[in-house]
């Protein structure tokens, strides 16, 4: 583990550092264990899959992209302070070494041959959404899972579903009771079953529906 306070660009590349020394000592650390701990205790120690975890203030976007290109098992959490005694973490990225870079090409692949169908009138309109939502203010994040795009401040305000045929699905965290729900482009999925969070799903299929969306878009990200 690595901390660092506030934001710093250093904590990834110190940790795997410290991570790479802790491997090359391998039998140094199983000795201190032996000596301090016993030989049962040294024994259920596992090498298979060290991980690092790197806990800061904040992490860019670049720090995100480093290590899903990266291929041990890293964790980025962001920590926020609340008063004088609470503490927030938050996980910003996850990435298990030689298996999450299996699953991102398979992902890429089935992305690949979806845009091919999609066309690219779908790739503009997820791009456009993409910029709108990381240009609503400082601390956005995106983090991609297996079936969603999430974009989060201190909390998840928006997933983007990957693209349908004809049209995105972006779900928001606002209450639908508070919204003038429109036929075709806003729903209530309070009660249904989706991916993602939020319980408002803004359905999109032209940039001038991207145009519409964007008090919706503030109104979620706010109230994250």
């Amino acid at each position: 583990m690595e901390y660092k306070r506030g934001t710093d660009a250093g904590v990834i590349n110190q940790g795997l550092f410290y991570l790479a020394w802790l491997m090359d000592h391998r039998a140094e650390f199983e000795h201190l264990v032996r000596d301090r701990l016993g030989v049962t205790a040294a024994s259920q120690v596992l090498w298979s899959g060290p991980r690092l975890i790197c806990i800061a203030g904040d992490f860019t976007r670049y720090d995100v992209h480093a290590v899903c290109e990266h291929r041990r098992s890293i964790d980025l959490v962001r920590y926020r302070l609340f008063g004088r005694d609470l503490l927030g973490l938050e996980t910003v990225a996850s990435v298990s070494g030689g298996v999450q870079v299996v699953r991102r090409a398979r992902r890429q692949a089935v992305a690949q041959s979806a845009a091919d169908v999609q066309g690219a009138a779908m790739r503009e309109l997820a791009g456009a959404v993409d910029e709108v939502l990381f240009g609503l203010g400082d601390g956005v994040n995106r983090v991609e899972r297996k079936t969603y795009r999430v974009y989060q401040r201190l909390r998840n305000f928006a997933c983007l579903c990957p693209p349908q045929r004809s049209k995105l699905l972006v779900y928001l965290k606002v209450d639908p009771k508070n919204v003038d729900l429109v036929p075709g482009f806003t729903r209530d999925v309070s009660g249904l079953g989706h991916h993602g969070t939020g319980d408002l799903e803004v359905q999109l299929r032209t940039l001038r529906d991207v145009e519409r969306a964007q008090d919706l878009f503030r109104a979620s990200y706010a109230a994250a």
